[in-house]
């Protein structure tokens, strides 16, 4: 009996020591392939990603909009739910969420990047007023997309509902939905705006950038109980993330992650290949992935003040970059 005992006990304790060694899985949304790049991470080469598979692994979801992220990281679906600025002041206003910002996934509308915009068609949009009764696409209500619509609109002395109508269009979608004259007017984003370049009876009409300014997009945002939980393997995420984001923007290795974010997105690679992770890409990624927190709090004062989210959140207090600055150091480190 006490040999069947003592073998139950060795049992278990193989168990919990191969629970433990399990690696940490996140899951990740992401809303566009070419932003964030999450959907290339589980294929970075593992001279990159030296701690995947290892420490954790990540599992992309992708999600079309940052309300959809909120829900699904409300609802412990998504371990980082990546969310804009007016999510994040839903999240703590309206949700009552306890959650932190822990790196940047991606930036829009610096300087000297490239920039997306909304497009139309000439013949029908001359400028603002030409869009009253119109239908206007977005890529899901409550995204930064779709409050820059309600805030330019709004300007022009046109409400919701009233003045216009606003559906949801993926980004795929959008361009086809507008040529067909479906909607009047659309965000386009990389590759389909380069097609809509080449349109002659479609024109940009106004970009994000100047309702917002330059823009944190798209931000990892977590709980923090799972934070204090799991720092170690999240720092050694952080910490491959300087490894891949440096490798990804050295031209001698660019084409390399530009195949690996094609074949994970399942486009061709000339889809990517003349502006992802160059200066004419739309999207910017700090090599640390640290966030701006002044440019998070321009960005919600901005929204706070054209009520399009419930309230003014001090952004500092709900940005964690412990995680980045532990990388920061070991990076640094590994790199001597």
């Amino acid at each position: 009996m006490k040999a069947r005992t003592v073998w139950v006990g060795l049992v278990a304790a193989m168990a919990v020591s191969a629970a433990q060694a399990e690696p940490l899985a996140i899951r990740m949304s992401y809303p566009a392939a070419a932003g964030s790049l999450a959907p290339m991470f589980p294929l970075v080469p593992a001279e990159v990603y030296r701690h995947y598979g290892k420490s954790y692994t990540v599992e992309p979801i992708f999600m079309a909009g940052a309300t959809q992220s909120l829900t699904a990281l409300a609802a412990k679906e998504l371990e980082f739910g990546t969310l804009t600025p007016q999510a994040l002041t839903i999240a703590v206003v309206e949700a009552k969420l306890d959650v932190a910002v822990v790196g940047q996934a991606f930036s829009t509308e610096l300087p000297g990047y490239a920039k997306n915009e909304f497009w139309v068609r000439k013949d029908e949009v001359k400028d603002f007023p030409d869009l009253k009764g119109k239908v206007l696409a977005v890529n899901a209500r409550g995204s930064a997309i779709a409050a820059a619509v309600t805030l330019m609109m709004r300007k022009h002395g046109m409400e919701a509902g009233r003045d216009y109508q606003v559906v949801e269009v993926g980004f795929p979608a959008t361009l086809p939905a507008l040529e067909s004259k479906k909607i009047a007017l659309g965000y386009l984003v990389r590759p389909w705006s380069q097609r809509a370049a080449q349109n002659p009876d479609l024109k940009p009409l106004f970009g994000p950038g100047e309702v917002y300014g330059p823009q944190e997009t798209g931000m990892w945002v977590a709980r923090r109980d799972f934070i204090a939980k799991n720092r170690a393997a999240l720092v050694d995420f952080f910490e491959d993330q300087m490894r891949l984001r440096r490798w990804a923007h050295d031209p001698a290795t660019r084409m390399q992650a530009v195949a690996i974010l094609a074949k994970a997105a399942k486009q061709p690679v000339e889809s990517f290949a003349d502006y992802l992770l160059t200066k004419n890409d739309t999207s910017t990624r700090d090599p640390e992935a640290r966030i701006d927190i002044a440019r998070l709090q321009r960005n919600v004062d901005s929204m706070a003040a054209a009520e399009v989210v419930p309230g003014r959140i001090e952004a500092a207090k709900y940005v964690d970059m412990s995680l980045v600055d532990e990388a920061k150091r070991r990076f640094e480190g590994s790199a001597k």
